[in-house]
């Protein structure tokens, strides 16, 4: 066993250890869901930085940096402005509700406004699509243990999903905050270091301009040739990080309206600023590895193979912890939109405390269980977790903006945003050559809020409470 891969299993040991410790503390379902409302701004802003730090945002976005440039800083980048958004916008506004209403979920939220068929609605499809998210992440630690170890893929999945399975399973949202800390100081401290010495042993710029099969777009920020990098990833990503159930339930957990801004503020411009860190270490693979065959490889073999031995483990192990910590906040959506937006709601509304939890937690061993068959079928990180974030924006942007800027809206609005986003989207994805603005993503919106507005013009009977 050599040391890397000795490194980041001693590592991944020590955080299933301390979430499980952690999890001892996990008494009844406002611990398990939102910590008890008790998270300050620094464990907030470190608990949401880390679930945005994903397989996306390290080894996808490396991987699109190997392949296209600098345009490939708007996979992070797309995410730090939608965080800014949900920290001065949605955040604060939806934490006074959870907090005056008792909500845990952004399901109770939508029920309260809309009504329960767009909860269930929901619910139900993002439920399938959290999956393929999970998948991402998976998929992306198993690539790390393939470089290190020569691990299969199958292996290294296992290895992934069953350490962040046990610890969240343990201990939901309260076990996932102290752990993303460790994981989130590992991660910063890898890449700090790892940036500078991977350019160095890549050449310097010089180098990279002259590394087999860079084209003259490959320093262009705005380049964009979908479905890709570029600016349009923004139309992608960017709803995600506003309305995501996980996220917005992380700002449910804050202390006070105050820290829900200050702290989610804090991990959107910590994740700007370290969102060229992946970009340039992708860049420098051009240079000192230009036959990586797959972009999921792109990241562990420059960590690998372009730092010294020591350096390339402690970046391999906050890459490990990039995917685990996200696949923690990914879980937290599977466990509580299962057991509190589908079992308590229309299966069983008298369940106890007990048994609510004991579903959030059944719901998570079996979302980890899916999501470790699923990384076994898909194949890159960037192809898994586009259909997470399109069905995403399309689902819920549109219902959540509304719900707060237009008291008048109600359940047919809704439902008709639901029904027209989704719909534009599997009808674009199948239906049309993807490139430039055949996007399904950037036309799922488009039809979210056509689909939204038709049904506001048609006769529509009681309206919900005005929140």
């Amino acid at each position: 066993m050599n040391a890397q891969l000795l490194f980041v299993l001693l590592y991944t040991i020590g955080l299933t250890a301390l979430g499980v410790w952690m999890g001892r503390l996990v008494k009844l379902p406002a611990d398990f869901f939102v910590a008890g409302r008790r998270l300050p701004a620094a464990l907030l802003a470190a608990t949401v930085l880390a679930a945005n730090i994903g397989a996306g945002t390290t080894v996808g976005a490396a991987g699109l940096a190997y392949r296209d440039g600098l345009s490939a800083w708007w996979w992070n980048g797309a995410a730090g402005l939608g965080t800014l958004v949900l920290a001065f916008w949605v955040g604060p506004r939806l934490w006074a509700l959870a907090s005056a209403r008792g909500y845990f979920t952004i399901g109770d939220f939508l029920e309260d406004r809309y009504g329960p068929s767009v909860r269930g609605t929901v619910a139900a499809l993002l439920w399938l699509g959290t999956l393929a998210i999970l998948a991402g992440q998976l998929i992306a630690g198993a690539a790390v243990l393939e470089v290190v170890a020569g691990t299969p893929k199958w292996m290294g999945v296992l290895i992934g999903g069953l350490a962040m399975t046990i610890y969240f399973t343990a201990g939901g949202l309260l076990s996932s905050a102290w752990v993303n800390a460790v994981q989130l100081t590992v991660l910063v401290a890898g890449f700090a270091v790892a940036v500078p010495m991977a350019l160095a042993s890549a050449g310097g710029w010089s180098g990279i301009a002259a590394a087999p099969g860079v084209h003259p777009s490959f320093w262009d920020p705005m380049h964009s040739i979908g479905p890709g990098s570029g600016w349009t990833l923004l139309l992608l990503l960017g709803p995600g990080f506003i309305v995501s159930p996980g996220l917005v339930q992380k700002a449910f957990g804050g202390v006070s309206a105050r820290a829900v801004t200050v702290g989610i503020a804090a991990a959107a411009i910590a994740q700007l600023v370290f969102s060229f860190a992946p970009v340039l270490l992708g860049m420098a693979g051009r240079a000192i590895d230009p036959n990586i065959a797959s972009q999921n490889l792109v990241l562990p073999t420059v960590l690998m193979h372009g730092l010294p031995p020591w350096l390339g483990a402690l970046g391999l192990a906050a890459v490990f912890s990039a995917e685990v910590s996200t696949c923690d906040a990914i879980l937290f959506m599977l466990a509580t939109s299962l057991s509190k937006d589908l079992y308590q709601r229309f299966l069983n509304p008298s369940a106890s405390p007990a048994q609510v939890l004991r579903v959030a937690r059944g719901a998570a061993l079996a979302g980890g269980a899916i999501g470790m068959v699923l990384a076994m079928q898909l194949g890159t990180v960037v192809d898994a977790l586009r259909i997470f974030y399109s069905l995403l924006g399309t689902t819920l942007l549109v219902p959540v903006a509304a719900a707060l800027l237009w008291p008048a809206a109600g359940t047919r609005e809704a439902l008709g945003g639901i029904i027209g986003g989704v719909g534009t989207l599997l009808a674009v994805h199948f239906g049309m050559e993807r490139g430039g603005w055949a996007d399904p993503s950037t036309w799922g919106l488009v039809g979210s809020a056509a689909g939204f507005l038709l049904a506001s013009l048609t006769p529509r009977g009681s309206r919900r409470a005005e929140l």
